[in-house]
C-alpha cells in the first residue's frame, strides 16, 4: 500500500565496523533515502540502480541484514514492473539472507510476499503454505528483534487478511471466518488505519454476502465506505472502493434497495475507470522503465566494449589490419545493438497499443452501460407515471364526491398524498441524472403564482393531519398575478422543502412565505421562505444534507427515513434559477430554507386573464360548443381524461390508438386533439405527423408519461402544438386547451394570435 512509505522497514543500522566500513555505512543510509524517493515518486529507474547499488555495498560488507532489505527492495520493484520470477528470486534471496541472521521479521516479510505473489498468478490455495510460514514466524517476533512488535501486528493483520480474501475466493467459508476473525483481533491492536479497517468490513461483508446474509453484509459495506471514502485517492483506495460499491450494489438489490443500489453501481464505475486510469498512467511508467533500463544496459555494454576495443587499438595501432577488424566489429556491436533497442522498442509499442485498446473497449463498455442506465431510468419513470395519472387523476374525481364517510375521505387524502410524493419522487431521481449529464434547460411557461402555492400546500393535508401541524400561507399581494418560469421544478423545489418540513415537525407549525422583495416593468424579484418549528439541524450537519444519499445521524433520524435526494434535487434546481438556497437552524428550535429568484412578469397573462373576466370571451359555459379527440389507450386515463373534460362540459371521442384517432379525425370534426405518445398500432408521433398533413391548423396536444424534455426535442418536427406532462396540473390542463382553441377560432376569422409561452 503506497500510502505508507514502502521501505520504512529501511531503517539505519550501525555495529562495530573499522573506519572504512562505516564509510561504506554512510553511504547506504543515503541510499535507503533515495530509494524511498525515487519509488514514491514512480522513478523506477533510478530506484531500480540505487537498490542494485545497496545490494552491491551490503553484499560487500558481508551484511546480511542490509542485503535483505536491498533484496526486498528490488523485490516489490520487479513487481511494480510484473517481471514474476525476477521478484520472486529477489525474495528468496531476501529469505536467505534474514534466515542466516535468524531475523524472525524479515523472514515473515519474505514468505508473505512470496504468497502475494503466488496470489497474483493464481486464484488457488497455493499462497496458503507462504502466508501460513510468514504467521509462524511474525508470532516469533519479540522486541528484541530489529523490527519492533508493532510491525509485527501489522504483519500479522495483512496476512489474516489475505487468507481470509484467498478462502473466500474459493469459497471455503468457514476457514474464511476463522481468519477474518483473527484479523479483527490484530486489527484492534493497531494504531487507527482507515484503509485496513475499510478492507476488514468489506470482506466480512463479502461473507455475510456469500451467506445471503445480505442486512447484515450492508452494515459491513456501509462501514467500509463510509471509512474511506474521504481519504486521499489512489490506486489502491479507487480498486477497494470499486470492490465495496460493486459487492454493496448486489446486497442492496436483494434487499430490495434498488435506488441505493443503482447509486452504487454509478461510483463503483466512476472508481473503477479512474483505477483503470491510474493503471494506464504506472503501465506507461513502467513500459518506459523497461525501454530506460533497456537502453542503460546497451549503454552500459558498449561502454565496456568500447573501452575493451580501445585498449586493443591502443596495443596493436601499428597493425592496420587489427584496426579494420576493430571497426568491422564496433560496427557490427553498434547494429546489433540498434537492432535489439528496436525490436524492444517494437515490442514494448505493440503491449502498450494492446493495454489502451483493452482500456478503449473497457471505457465503450462504461459508455453503454450508462446509456442503457439511462434509458432504463426514463423508460421506468414513464411506466410509473401511467398509472400514477389514474391514482391521482381518480383520487382527485373521488374527492369532489361529497358522499363520502369522513374515514374514507381520509382514506382518499391519503392515496392521493402516496400519489404526489411518488410523482415528485420520480422528478427527483430523474433530476439527479440529467443534471450531472448537464443536459437540464428550465421550461419558462406562464404560472399563475398564488394557486400554485396553494395547490402545492393543499396536496399535504393527508400529512398535515396525520402529523398533527398547522400549515399557513403569507403571500404578499403586491406581487403580479402571473409570471413567466419552469413550474415543475419550481413546484418540485416547494415540495421538497415543504415535505421536509412535514417530515421532521410534530405538534407544531409550518410557514410558507412567499414576498416581494422588488420589481420593475418586466420582471419581480420574490423570497421563498419554509419555515418550522420542528426538531431542527445541528451545525455540522447543515452542509452535509445537501449531499446525494444523505440523512442525519440515525440517532436523529430513525423515525425519518427517505431516498437522501430531496435536498440535494433542490439545491441544484434552485442554482440552476441562478439562486442559492439559505438555511438556518437550531436543535429544538426548528428551521427555515430560503431562496431568492427573479422571474419575469407575464403581462399577457394579465391582460388575457382580465379580458376574459370583463368579456367573457371563452368560458366553460360555451365549453360544451368544442368537441374534442381523445387518443389514450390505456383505459383508466380513458376514464380520468374524460370526466374532466365532461366537468368542463365539452364534448369528446376517444380513440384507442393513434390508427383509431387518424380515422376518427378523418370521419368527424374536431377543434383540438390530446395526443398520447405510446400507443399500440400506430404511436401518437405517427398519428399527428398524419393528421398535420390533412390539417396543419388542428390544435394538437402530447398528453404523455414520458420526460416533457425528450418529446420538446422533436415538437415542431413532429408538429405538437404544445405538451403536458402526466399527471397534470388541472388548471394549467384547460388553460392550454382554452388558448389553442382561441387562437384556432382567431385563425379562422385572419386575426394573427400571439401564442404563448410553452
Amino acid at each position: 500500500m503506497k500510502k505508507l512509505p514502502l521501505f520504512i522497514y529501511l531503517l539505519a543500522f550501525s555495529f562495530s565496523f573499522s573506519q572504512s566500513e562505516h564509510t561504506v555505512i554512510s553511504q547506504i543510509d543515503s541510499i535507503n533515502v533515495l530509494v524511498t524517493n525515487y519509488y514514491n515518486t514512480n522513478d523506477i529507474l533510478n530506484a531500480f540502480d540505487k537498490a542494485n547499488q545497496k545490494r552491491q555495498l551490503s553484499d560487500s560488507l558481508n551484511d546480511d541484514y542490509g542485503s535483505a532489505l536491498a533484496n526486498f527492495a528490488l523485490g516489490k520493484l520487479y513487481v511494480q514492473m510484473h517481471k514474476y520470477e525476477n521478484a520472486k528470486a529477489s525474495f528468496l534471496r531476501m529469505q536467505k539472507h534474514s534466515k542466516q541472521i535468524k531475523d524472525n521479521y524479515l523472514t515473515a516479510i519474505s514468505y508473505f510476499n512470496l504468497g502475494l505473489l503466488n496470489r497474483l498468478n493464481s486464484i488457488t490455495l497455493n499462497a496458503v503454505p507462504f502466508f501460513e510460514q510468514a504467521n509462524t514466524f511474525a508470532l516469533k517476533i519479540e522486541k528484541s528483534d530489529r523490527k519492533n512488535i508493532d510491525n509485527g501486528q501489522n504483519l500479522l493483520f495483512q496476512i489474516d487478511i489475505n487468507l481470509g480474501a484467498l478462502y473466500l475466493e474459493n469459497n471455503k467459508l468457514n476457514e474464511a471466518t476463522f481468519y477474518l476473525l483473527s484479523a479483527q483481533n490484530n486489527l484492534e491492536k493497531l494504531a487507527s488505519n482507515h484503509y485496513y479497517t475499510s478492507q476488514f468490513n468489506y470482506y466480512y461483508g463479502d461473507l455475510y454476502l456469500k451467506r445471503k446474509l445480505y442486512n447484515l453484509a450492508n452494515d459491513k459495506f456501509k462501514i467500509a465506505l463510509n471509512t474511506i471514502k474521504n481519504d486521499t485517492e489512489g490506486q489502491d483506495n479507487n480498486l477497494l472502493l470499486s470492490k465495496i460499491c460493486k459487492a454493496y450494489s448486489i446486497s442492496l438489490e436483494n434487499t430490495g434497495q434498488s435506488d441505493l443500489a443503482y447509486a452504487m453501481l454509478k461510483l463503483n464505475d466512476y472508481k473503477r475507470e479512474k483505477y483503470i486510469a491510474e493503471e494506464k498512467r504506472n503501465q506507461d511508467i513502467i513500459f518506459n522503465s523497461q525501454l530506460n533500463t533497456e537502453l542503460y544496459r546497451q549503454e552500459a555494454k558498449w561502454a565496456n566494449e568500447g573501452r575493451s576495443l580501445q585498449e586493443k587499438i591502443t596495443e596493436e595501432t601499428k597493425s592496420f589490419n587489427t584496426y579494420v577488424t576493430f571497426m568491422a566489429v564496433l560496427l557490427l556491436v553498434l547494429l546489433v545493438g540498434l537492432f535489439i533497442i528496436y525490436a524492444s522498442k517494437r515490442k514494448l509499442s505493440k503491449i502498450l497499443a494492446d493495454q489502451n485498446k483493452k482500456l478503449e473497449t473497457a471505457k465503450e463498455m462504461a459508455e453503454e452501460s450508462s446509456r442503457l442506465k439511462t434509458k432504463f431510468i426514463s423508460n421506468v419513470s414513464h411506466e410509473l407515471r401511467t398509472p400514477l395519472y389514474g391514482v391521482v387523476g381518480l383520487t382527485s374525481l373521488m374527492l369532489k364526491n361529497n358522499n363520502f364517510s369522513a374515514r374514507d375521505t381520509k382514506y382518499l387524502k391519503s392515496l392521493k398524498y402516496s400519489g404526489d410524493y411518488l410523482l415528485n419522487l420520480i422528478n427527483d431521481i430523474l433530476q439527479v441524472g440529467k443534471i450531472e449529464s448537464n443536459t437540464f434547460e428550465l421550461n419558462k411557461v406562464s404560472v399563475k403564482l398564488k394557486s400554485l402555492i396553494q395547490n402545492i400546500v393543499d396536496s399535504f393535508e393527508y400529512r398535515i393531519e396525520e402529523s398533527n401541524n398547522q400549515i399557513h400561507i403569507a403571500y404578499d399581494n403586491r406581487l403580479p398575478e402571473f409570471v413567466e418560469c419552469d413550474k415543475i421544478r419550481l413546484t418540485q423545489i416547494l415540495f421538497n422543502l415543504i415535505g421536509n418540513s412535514i417530515k421532521f415537525t410534530e405538534n407544531g407549525n409550518i410557514f410558507v412565505k412567499v414576498c416581494l422583495l422588488n420589481s420593475d416593468t418586466e420582471n419581480v424579484n420574490i423570497r421563498f421562505e419554509v419555515e418550522d418549528d420542528g426538531m431542527g439541524i445541528p451545525k455540522d450537519k447543515q452542509a452535509v444534507i445537501f449531499e446525494n444519499f444523505s440523512q442525519l445521524n440515525e440517532k436523529i433520524n430513525i423515525n425519518y427515513q427517505g431516498t437522501g435526494l430531496g435536498l440535494s434535487v433542490t439545491k441544484k434546481l434552485v442554482e440552476l434559477f441562478d439562486s442559492k438556497i439559505e438555511l438556518v437552524s437550531d436543535l429544538g428550535v426548528g428551521s427555515t430554507f430560503s431562496f431568492n429568484v427573479s422571474f419575469k412578469i407575464d403581462h399577457k397573462a394579465i391582460e388575457d386573464q382580465k379580458r376574459k373576466s370583463s368579456n367573457n370571451v371563452f368560458s366553460a359555459s360555451n365549453s360544451n360548443n368544442y368537441k374534442i379527440l381523445i387518443a389514450e389507450d390505456n383505459k383508466i386515463n380513458q376514464i380520468v381524461t374524460s370526466n374532466l373534460l365532461k366537468k368542463e362540459n365539452y364534448k369528446f371521442d376517444i380513440a384507442q390508438n393513434g390508427l383509431e384517432a387518424l380515422n376518427a379525425f378523418k370521419s368527424n370534426k374536431y377543434d383540438l386533439i390530446l395526443m398520447d405518445i405510446n400507443m399500440p398500432i400506430m404511436d401518437g408521433n405517427e398519428a399527428t405527423i398524419e393528421i398535420k398533413k390533412l390539417d396543419s391548423e388542428i390544435p394538437i396536444v402530447a398528453l404523455t408519461a414520458s420526460s416533457a424534455d425528450e418529446v420538446r426535442k422533436n415538437k415542431t418536427e413532429i408538429g405538437f402544438d404544445d405538451i403536458i406532462t402526466k399527471p397534470f396540473d388541472n388548471e394549467l390542463f384547460f388553460r392550454t386547451i382554452s388558448k389553442l382553441i382561441e387562437r384556432k377560432k382567431a385563425t379562422f376569422k385572419g386575426v394573427k394570435v400571439l401564442e404563448l409561452a410553452s
